[in-house]
């Protein structure tokens, strides 16, 4: 949602964070714009994502 504000085409490439076991996935699009752009997004809520997949609950 947040790169669907900047241009139409970030459906196109959607930044993805996911859970795999006790590992913290990032992926971000290809561009250093839209990059530094979906970091900046999500860079906030990594000390929760981190302590979430360390055990801990919401």
């Amino acid at each position: 949602a947040y790169s669907l504000q900047k241009t139409p085409r970030a459906m196109l490439s959607r930044a993805v964070v996911m859970q795999r076991a006790s590992t913290l996935v990032i992926n971000l699009p290809g561009s250093e714009k839209a990059a530094r752009e979906n970091w900046e997004a999500i860079e906030g809520q990594l000390e929760h994502a981190v302590k979430m997949t360390a055990g801990g609950g919401h």
